[in-house]
């Protein structure tokens, strides 16, 4: 199994210039190019199960182990 980033820019519906970036896991054997090209039938399954939500930009991007070993030292919340 290879694990892609899928990197979704969502923006509101009801507030087109609210906007945020989704970090979706994707199961993905080929190229970053490819991933981006493949990710749109699996952007409409989160689309359809957060209507709240538009697409309007997505890329894709291999998994940064920095990111999990400074995730681990933050302070949790609370």
């Amino acid at each position: 199994m290879n694990l892609i980033d899928l990197i979704v820019t969502v923006c509101a519906v009801m507030s087109p210039t609210t906007c945020e970036e989704k970090h979706l896991v994707f199961d993905w054997q080929g190229s970053l190019q490819q991933c981006a090209m493949a990710a749109p039938p699996y952007i409409a399954q989160w689309i359809g199960e957060h209507p709240k939500w538009t697409a309007v930009k997505w890329r894709c991007e291999y998994p940064h182990a920095n990111d999990h070993a400074d995730a681990g030292s933050d302070t949790p919340a609370g």
